[in-house]
């Protein structure tokens, strides 16, 4: 049997759930203290999407370099995105960064925001603690929002 602390960490890592689904559950699955419980999911968090930010763009030139097709795919895919998204960003610059990692929902967080912010080709000294900073927001906000739910919960039985 994992470690309890280990699974949050793990969790944490995982895409799509990332810290929103890790926070939650080691809270009410596990009874862990929710400091804790926010700092490990950040932690964990933090290292896919600094690895995917500084090894992205090692891994799309390994895969363009594999066929044509591929790289016509990926130029595709890059442009396509970031002509839909470039107003925001230009507007915004990093901030928008920021907010995209830090509000949780569907198809927002650290691993899409480190995509992001490889895709708009922002430094690391803009998009490092922009992501990480995001990552911290959003945990205090999952860590929040579970903790009040979990109060309307007790208050109704």
């Amino acid at each position: 049997m994992l470690n309890p602390w280990l699974h949050v960490f793990f969790n944490s890592m995982l895409p799509i759930g990332e810290l929103r689904f890790a926070i939650p559950w080691g809270i009410f699955e596990q009874n862990l203290n929710y400091w804790l419980v926010m700092l490990v999911a950040i932690i964990g968090n933090s290292i896919p999407v600094l690895a995917i930010y500084f090894l992205l763009p090692y891994v799309t030139k390994y895969i363009r370099d594999l066929s044509p097709w591929f790289d016509k795919w990926i130029g595709w895919l890059f442009s396509h995105t970031y002509r839909r998204h470039t107003k925001n960003f230009d507007k915004y610059g990093s901030l928008a960064l920021l907010l995209f990692v830090a509000i949780p929902l569907p198809f927002t967080g650290g691993w899409t925001g480190a995509l992001t912010a490889y895709l708009f080709n922002i430094k690391p000294k803009y998009a490092v603690p922009n992501l990480i900073l995001g990552l911290v927001i959003a945990a205090i906000i999952v860590t929040t929002f579970s903790l009040s739910l979990a109060g309307i919960w007790a208050f109704s039985l």
